[in-house]
């Protein structure tokens, strides 16, 4: 197990019965869970559209509806399916490498990274990974228990101490932008100043083709302090701050808690789904957002 301040890929591979086990796959538009559509138009399972009827077309597949509003034959068109990707995107930020209850916020990005690769893995999905780093390449997509377990591999490496060439959230979703292909799944875990940083508008276009769920790691202190003298230790050297007055606790306020705040207001407004999980929640706690209907771009 870990201590909580590092975590361990047995800790990890241990948090597999969390995530559930194979659920019947949800295809296409009836439902993100399961096998992604291909951006190829061809005679496959799923409706994908309607277009005008062309001489050699399979007369089965004409839309009589279409052809009967229009008054010209219209033929449907249908979409291949293919495996859906799963991308999980680390915050490394300093930031993250703290916890005053139950573990570091590190150690729970690392364990809900972890449950969302085995969830991955009972949908059938391929699991790929990466960070913010100009050198360390992604962790390649890759299905089963074989992909998850790299996933895996990397997180407790990311998540044991920050990296010392993590360049931010901003790189790691640019990152992610040319690996993603529509209908993909993308899960990041995040501090929420990381979240703050980042453009209000490249959260819809991440959403537009893809189920886009974002984890705003914290912890209990930061969100709720004590009105009381708090001693911490920075650079070797032992610092108060005094929560009692009410100014000094506004100010840790709009440093801590504001963020988070703010986050879980603007994301959903973009399409995106978002929950903070506190060091103490259990780790799994964000799994029913897996799926549900996208939140309505404002």
């Amino acid at each position: 197990m870990s201590d909580g301040i590092t975590p361990t890929l047995a800790e990890l591979v241990a948090l597999r019965p969390l995530a559930g086990g194979r659920r019947p796959a949800r295809h296409g538009r009836h439902g993100p869970a399961g096998h992604a559509l291909s951006p190829l138009r061809g005679r496959g399972m799923e409706y994908a559209e309607s277009r005008e009827y062309i001489a050699g077309d399979d007369a089965r597949h004409i839309d009589w509806r279409l052809t009967a509003r229009s008054g010209r034959a219209h033929t449907k068109l249908y979409q291949a399916e293919r495996e859906r990707l799963t991308l999980i995107v680390a915050d490394t930020a300093a930031p993250l490498y703290f916890g005053t209850r139950t573990r570091f916020k590190s150690v729970q990005a690392a364990r809900a990274g972890a449950i969302a690769a085995w969830a991955a893995a009972r949908d059938g999905d391929r699991i790929a990974a990466l960070r913010g780093s100009g050198r360390e390449p992604p962790v390649a997509p890759a299905g089963g228990q074989h992909g998850a377990l790299r996933v895996l591999d990397a997180l407790a490496r990311w998540y044991t101490a920050p990296p010392p060439d993590d360049n931010g959230l901003g790189v790691a979703l640019d990152h992610a932008r040319r690996l993603l292909r529509p209908g993909s799944r993308l899960v990041v875990l995040a501090d929420p100043h990381s979240v703050a940083a980042q453009p209000a508008r490249s959260w819809p276009v991440l959403a537009q083709h893809h189920e886009v769920v974002v984890l705003l790691m914290t912890d209990p202190l930061e969100l709720d302090p004590p009105a009381a003298m708090l001693p911490f230790r920075s650079g070797g050297q032992r610092v108060e701050i005094d929560l009692a007055g009410r100014a000094p606790r506004q100010r840790w306020d709009a440093e801590f808690a504001a963020p988070v705040r703010a986050a879980l207001d603007l994301l959903p407004s973009r399409g995106v789904r978002a929950q903070a999980l506190s060091t103490d929640a259990p780790s799994e706690s964000w799994l029913p957002l897996l799926g549900r209907p996208r939140p309505m771009v404002a």
